[in-house]
């Protein structure tokens, strides 16, 4: 009996052998190995901006214009990457995207201009995109095979990656050349792909987009699109925050409240770990309260911290602000994704990546902007209103055609 066949009968309620048992777990491993990958290259290129500036000679504005590189890259990528995976499967384009990922981070460094830096960071950014909604929609096809709500996890073992890399970065910035450095990311990259790319690529998608129900009339097709936009509509609102405290919430700290700068610079890292534990739990939290009350709480958990991490007249209460805003986004964005994907197969990630990628851009000029014309803290409270705005869509599709617990 081929292998494919052996998971479905196992996804379907038949025989439990470890044949089938098995195959799950090696994927639910490899796809978390490449979740990881994806953070921990992404922050060792991101700790490394500043000093790829200088090499480079960019000003604040031409470094600004090159890193829109990685955005341009990465939001024309994402719609091409879930034709391609509904067409060769998502498991080959995880692991072509993880490769081409890879090698890219290599090029910013070997850059002496802002027009080359921002040409390479192009090709880094479609790689970035391409990895992201490939390996989302591996994910979505391995949550409805093991039928437990595992996505939050895979999102963990990313936050955990950019952890992992940020930090290390931060120790070896010092003492090795950005060239050095990121070189010798390519090179881990290459050797975690090489180690669990075969695994994918061995065994086929236990719920391959074709296995999808086709949908039989126009009016379904119309109303199974709302649905995948009203998804990565939530999937904005919760990455609008995280764009937006990565960038804003340290100077929040040091400037409107006099925070020592390093107890500023520890408000991000104390939001990101907060966000990694609740994505750690957000599986048992699922199977719990469901997935509906699960954005829905996520949603006014989020939005009622960032009114106190906005409006707190001091530092600690603003950084437990910033650790309930944490908590309460973590599942947010894994659960608007998996959804997406149930609704649409990887046109589903690919849609609900590119709107939740888009609210990441959005947030920190936006937070920007309004700062300028009011202040920075009501600026920050956009957040709790766009989180009260997840959890309020989040209850509005409770009843879209998804087999889940509500």
């Amino acid at each position: 009996m081929p292998l494919l066949n052996k998971v479905r009968t196992a996804v379907s309620g038949g025989s439990r052998g470890d044949t089938a048992s098995l195959p799950l777990a090696r994927l639910r491993l490899a796809l978390t190995l490449f979740f990881a990958l994806d953070g921990f290259l992404f922050a060792g290129w991101v700790v490394r901006i500043p000093a790829i500036k200088e090499q480079t000679g960019a000003s604040a504005g031409d470094l600004g214009l090159a890193l829109l590189g990685v955005s341009a890259g990465a939001v024309i990528t994402m719609t091409l990457t879930g034709r391609l995976c509904r067409r060769h499967g998502s498991h080959p384009v995880t692991v072509a995207t993880a490769v081409l990922l890879s090698l890219s981070l290599a090029l910013p460094p070997l850059t002496r201009s802002p027009l080359t830096l921002g040409l390479v960071l192009l090709l880094f950014g479609a790689a970035y995109g391409g990895i992201n909604v490939a390996m989302n929609s591996a994910a979505v096809d391995l949550v409805a095979a093991l039928r437990r709500p595992v996505m939050p996890s895979f999102h963990a073992a990313f936050s955990l990656g950019g952890m992992v890399g940020a930090g290390l970065g931060g120790l070896v910035a010092g003492s090795l050349s950005p060239t050095a450095h990121l070189l010798g990311l390519t090179l881990v990259g290459l050797l975690l792909t090489a180690a669990a790319g075969p695994v994918l690529l061995r065994h086929p998608s236990p719920a391959p987009p074709e296995s999808l129900p086709a949908d039989t009339t126009g009016t379904r097709r119309a109303g199974s699109r709302r649905a995948v936009l009203v998804f990565g509509v939530i999937a904005l609102c919760t990455a609008y925050g995280e764009g937006a405290l990565a960038d804003w919430g340290a100077l929040h700290l040091a400037q409107d409240l006099r925070a020592h700068p390093g107890v500023a610079a520890a408000g991000y890292s104390l939001f990101a770990l907060a966000m990694t534990a609740g994505r750690l739990s957000g599986t048992a939290l699922l199977e719990r309260l469901g997935q509906t009350r699960t954005l829905v709480a996520g949603g006014l958990t989020a939005g009622a911290g960032m009114l106190l991490g906005a409006l707190a007249p001091t530092v600690w209460a603003a950084l437990l602000g910033f650790a309930v805003t944490g908590l309460g986004l973590a599942n947010i964005f894994p659960v608007a994704v998996a959804r997406a994907g149930a609704l649409a197969g990887p046109s589903g990630v690919a849609t609900a990546s590119t709107l939740g990628y888009g609210g990441m851009l959005l947030g920190p000029p936006s937070i920007g902007f309004l700062a300028d014309w009011f202040s920075l803290p009501v600026a920050l409270t956009t957040v709790a209103l766009l989180a009260a705005g997840a959890a309020v869509m989040g209850y509005a599709s409770r009843n879209t055609g998804v087999r889940t617990t509500s």
